[in-house]
């Protein structure tokens, strides 16, 4: 297991070169705001939308996870505390007003980028709407 990347996996690198060629400019293992040892994979922290993508089988994709027979019992425990952890990380993000993407690795790149540039694209337009009421004309 410590051999597995916890940052910087390959699905991770290609839509980061994407969102960058792009043009867009991000934080890169952001911390979780409020919650110790919790990190975001790509942040945008400006607009608060934050992007996670998920190993397969560290998560518990639907599609692709499998899990170990031998010391069944140990990885069952292990990878359900990763799902719950998921899920309490997102809650709280989203309590705190973040938007969160959340992606498996098996997705394309490109496909993803997409969706990341929209979300941010959104929230930035919100923002300037919510700036321009408050200005005086």
């Amino acid at each position: 297991m410590s051999r597995q990347p916890s940052k910087d996996t390959q699905p991770e690198l290609a839509v980061r070169r994407l969102l960058h060629a792009s043009g867009m400019r991000y934080r890169v293992e952001y911390p979780v705001p409020g919650m110790a040892r919790r990190r975001i994979d790509v942040a945008f922290p400006g607009v608060k939308v934050a992007v996670l993508i998920d190993g397969c089988f560290w998560h518990g994709c639907p599609e692709h996870a499998t899990r170990p027979k031998s010391n069944a019992r140990s990885w069952h425990d292990k990878l359900d505390r990763n799902m719950a952890r998921d899920a309490e990380t997102t809650a709280h993000l989203r309590a705190a007003g973040w938007e969160v993407l959340r992606f498996w690795e098996h997705e394309a790149p490109e496909v993803v980028a997409v969706s990341i540039a929209g979300a941010v694209q959104r929230r930035r337009a919100a923002a300037e709407r919510r700036r321009s009421r408050g200005r005086v004309r």
